[in-house]
C-alpha cells in the first residue's frame, strides 16, 4: 500500500499558499534547504513536478493544482476535526446520513425526515436507499447515522444495533374515483376479485395484508407486485389496481396521486422504526426525527 507523508504535504501546501519557499520557511520555522528537500521527496512519491519557476516565483503545475485542492480539503477537515473534538463551533453544516429501507413508503420517509431539515443548526441531509441488510452493514461501519425501516432488526442479524419504535398506524385502500365507485360499497367484501397492487412477497406489509385477506375470506385479483412503493402508487394512479398505504400519509397520497379512499383497515398495522448503533439517541437530527414522529406523525 502506498502511504502519503502528510508532513511533506503540509510543507507543499504552505509553499503553494504563500508563494515561495522563503515565506514558507519563515512560517514553519524550518530551513529553506530542508523544505526544498522535503518538496522533492513529495514530487518523487507522486512521480510529478508540482511547481515550475516563473522568474523568481513558484507556479503550480497542473498536477500541483490538483494536489493543492486535495491538500486544502485535508487540512480544512483537520481543523474541523480539532474544533469538533474540543467542542468548538465548526461553521460547517451538520452531516446527517440516513439509510432508507427500499420497502419504506417514500412519503413516510419524507415526513419522518422533515423535522431534521427544520433544525436551527445548518444540516446536510444524505439519503441512501437500499435493502435493509445492506444498510445495517453500513450502520455497523458508522457510514450512516440512522436506518429507517418498517421492521425491527431481527435477533439473527449479527450487527450491534438498537430498535426505536417511531410509531404505528393502520392502512387504507386507495383507488381512482372509478375504482372507488366500484369497490367502496360493501368494503371489505367488495375486494373479492378486485384488481390489487401489492408489495412483493416477504415484505412486512405484504405478510400483514395476506393474513388479513385470509381472515376476512377475501381473494383479490393480484395484477401487480412491486418492491418500490412509489412505483406501486404510480400504477395505482393510472387505474391499474387498488393499493394499500399507511393512513398517516392518507392526505398526501390522495393529493399526490389523485386517488380516493376505498376503505380503512384497523387490523392491519404498519410500524416504523429508527435503527441506530447507539441505545440512546444523541444526534440532534435523530432526536428531532424521533420526537416529531412520536408526538405528531403517529401521535
Amino acid at each position: 500500500m502506498e502511504w502519503l507523508n502528510y508532513h511533506h504535504l503540509l510543507y507543499f501546501w504552505t509553499i503553494a499558499r504563500l508563494g515561495s519557499v522563503a515565506a514558507a520557511s519563515e512560517e514553519l520555522r524550518l530551513a529553506q534547504p530542508t523544505l526544498s528537500g522535503q518538496l522533492r521527496l513529495l514530487e518523487e512519491s507522486f512521480g510529478e513536478k508540482l511547481f515550475h519557476r516563473v522568474g523568481r516565483r513558484l507556479v503550480l503545475t497542473e498536477a500541483g493544482q490538483t494536489v493543492y485542492r486535495y491538500a486544502e480539503e485535508i487540512f480544512s477537515l483537520g481543523r474541523e476535526l480539532m474544533d469538533t473534538v474540543k467542542g468548538r463551533p465548526t461553521g460547517r453544516p451538520l452531516r446527517f446520513v440516513v439509510g432508507i429501507a427500499d420497502v419504506l413508503p417514500k412519503l413516510i420517509a419524507y415526513r419522518l425526515l422533515q423535522p431534521a431539515l427544520r433544525l436551527s443548526e445548518p444540516l446536510r441531509l444524505v439519503c441512501r436507499e437500499d435493502k435493509v441488510e445492506q444498510l445495517l452493514g453500513e450502520l455497523a461501519l458508522h457510514r450512516v447515522d440512522l436506518v429507517l425501516s418498517d421492521a425491527p432488526i431481527g435477533p439473527g442479524v449479527n450487527v450491534r444495533a438498537f430498535n426505536h419504535l417511531l410509531g404505528e398506524c393502520s392502512v387504507a385502500f386507495f383507488g381512482t374515483s372509478h375504482l372507488a365507485s366500484l369497490y367502496r360499497r360493501g368494503f371489505p367484501r367488495s375486494l373479492e376479485g378486485a384488481p390489487m397492487l401489492l408489495p412483493v412477497e416477504g415484505t412486512t406489509l405484504r405478510r400483514s395484508l395476506d393474513q388479513w385477506f385470509q381472515v376476512v375470506d377475501v381473494r383479490p385479483r393480484v395484477v401487480g407486485e412491486f418492491d418500490d412503493s412509489a412505483l406501486l402508487k404510480v400504477f395505482g394512479q393510472s387505474e391499474a389496481g387498488i393499493f394499500a398505504a399507511p393512513v398517516a400519509i392518507e392526505d398526501e397520497v390522495r393529493e399526490q396521486y389523485g386517488v380516493q379512499v376505498i376503505g380503512r383497515v384497523e387490523a392491519v398495522r404498519e410500524r416504523f422504526y429508527a435503527i441506530s448503533a447507539e441505545r440512546r439517541l444523541k444526534h440532534p437530527a435523530v432526536v428531532a426525527v424521533s420526537t416529531t414522529a412520536r408526538e405528531k406523525l403517529f401521535g
